[in-house]
Order: structure tokens, then sequence, then C-alpha cells
């Protein structure tokens, strides 16, 4: 799983049909903490995320594959839910 701040969509007019009526949100990748990492990922929305919504990213084939219900499906990533808090213990 991947903790990551929506940032951006992708748009193309040739996909292939699991996009079909899906978003392809950016996301910068964060740290537990909240701050970027640098890097980024870009996933098929699933629940619906927005803008500026911290999210957490399935990054993995074979469940993103069975989250989009179709074992055919040329994906890997896929936004699965919005988070509203993190709590980090102290060590």
């Amino acid at each position: 799983m991947i903790l990551g701040r929506i940032t951006g969509s992708v748009v193309s007019t040739i996909h292939h049909s699991i996009v079909e009526g899906r978003k392809l949100l950016v996301a910068e990748r964060l740290d537990a903490s909240g701050s970027p990492t640098g890097g980024y990922v870009i996933a098929i929305d699933a629940i619906g995320a927005g803008f500026g919504e911290t999210v957490l990213i399935l990054d993995e084939g074979n469940g993103a594959r069975q989250i989009l219900d179709d074992s055919e499906a040329p994906v890997r990533s896929v936004v699965v839910g919005i988070v509203d808090a993190v709590e980090l213990e102290a060590s």
C-alpha cells in the first residue's frame, strides 16, 4: 500500500476499456508523516477521490484486478481509500 496525495489527473482519448468511465489520478507519494517523498504514481480511481485528498493506493496488479473484478485487466495501481488521519506510535 502507498500513502499519497492526489495532485492531478491523466486524460487520454485512446485507452483500454477497463478505464472507460473511470478517472486516472496522479498521486504524489507521501511518507508516514505526510511529507512528500519525491515520487508519484498513476492509479485508477475506484472510490471517487478528489484533488488534494490523501489516499491509500493498492500498488499490486493481482489485488488491483480483484478490486476492479477483471482478471485480465492491464492494471497495477488503484486508489482504494481516502485517509482521514494517520496516527503514529512513539517508538
